[in-house]
């Protein structure tokens, strides 16, 4: 017994074989205890998501689940189980900024799962399935992440006892300057931002800016990619579309069309009030068109001018030109049934002549 008391109590690396048994113990404890506390929480929020309509209760446990693992249990355990022994200070410190670093890294990682879901949420308000915010969602998360992870980078820095405010102040400055020299790409950043929320357009529409036109394909952070009709990509910055008056055809719900006749002036006053009656049946024989008005207009230089408008209830560019092709068709047919020519630039001479004296 005398025996047994004395191996008990003898020490080796400074501590008891009590003092190893008890670190054992609490090592087991904690490296059990915290999968059973892991499976406890998983299921009482499984219970209440199912009873939620919110899914903010499924990210906590999808995050729990995938992120808290078993190297979260084993630095945790060590260092529990390290509190119990004499340690020597470097092994001691060496424990505890494993388990900083753990946890750090951890909590970083559950962190940006919130902050993606936050971005991803009010995204999805903002852009209303718009493949425009699609891309900008997919960059702002990665920006979160850099912020994220440079945080984190410097947390645990300053934890294994690193002087990071010399690094952090040299950072700060050589990032004015780098805002200073990069201020026309951080304009079309935010530029990026601004269309990401007031959508002027979006992928897929056709929109001209200036004397360019075409249908976007691509909006980034910095630039917004348009295809021609000529079949060329058009690059252009986000600052120059914000600062641009935009027409954008893809926001079109109907198509006013405005066009104008010219008849002979020797046509009789009888035809010349007959034309617009005549016209507004002509188009009112056609589909998906709401006719707005016809008049004459008036004497131009070589004939009498009419102006016609209608309003095509589609914006199909394809479709306006194939009514108005009908249309002017249904034109000509009729102008001949009722003798009526179509005036062209012409110009009569007079000649007079004299006697001689």
């Amino acid at each position: 017994m005398q025996a047994l008391l004395d191996m008990v109590n003898s020490q080796l690396l400074g501590n008891t074989a009590q003092d190893y048994l008890v670190s054992a113990v609490v090592f087991l404890g904690v490296l059990v205890g915290l999968p059973i506390a892991k499976a406890i929480i998983l299921r009482h929020l499984k219970a209440v998501s199912q009873r939620t309509a919110s899914d903010l209760d499924d990210l906590f446990h999808e995050l729990l689940r995938r992120i808290v693992g078993q190297l979260v249990y084993l630095s945790s355990a060590l260092y529990c189980a390290a509190l119990f022994l004499t340690l020597p200070d470097n092994f001691g410190r060496l424990l505890q900024s494993l388990l900083v670093i753990v946890l750090t890294v951890k909590g970083a990682q559950f962190l940006q799962g919130l902050i993606a879901y936050g971005v991803h949420k009010w995204a999805k308000q903002v852009t209303k399935d718009d493949p425009t915010g699609a891309a900008m969602v997919k960059s702002m998360t990665w920006l979160v992440r850099v912020m994220v992870w440079t945080a984190t980078l410097l947390f645990i820095l300053d934890n294994l006892g690193i002087n990071v405010t010399a690094f952090v102040a040299s950072v700060g400055i050589g990032g004015i300057a780098i805002a200073l020299a990069a201020q026309s790409v951080l304009g079309d950043v935010f530029s990026g931002f601004a269309i990401l929320v007031d959508k002027p357009f979006q992928v897929g529409d056709f929109i001209i800016v200036g004397d360019l036109l075409g249908t976007v394909k691509h909006v980034g952070f910095k630039t917004t990619r348009i295809l021609s009709l000529s079949g060329e990509q058009l690059i252009f910055s986000n600052s120059d579309l914000t600062s641009s008056r935009i027409r954008n055809y893809g926001r079109m719900r109907e198509r006013r069309v405005q066009f104008s006749v010219g008849i002979v002036y020797q046509t009789s006053a009888e035809n010349v009030k007959a034309i617009p009656p005549m016209v507004k049946r002509i188009i009112e024989e056609h589909h998906h068109v709401r006719f707005d008005r016809a008049h004459f207009k008036s004497f131009g230089d070589f004939a009498l001018i009419y102006e016609f408008v209608f309003w095509v209830l589609t914006p199909d560019y394809n479709a306006f030109m194939d009514l108005q092709q009908s249309i002017n068709f249904r034109l000509i047919e009729e102008f001949q049934k009722a003798g009526i020519e179509f005036a062209y630039p012409t110009q009569q001479l007079f000649i007079t002549t004299t006697k001689p004296v």
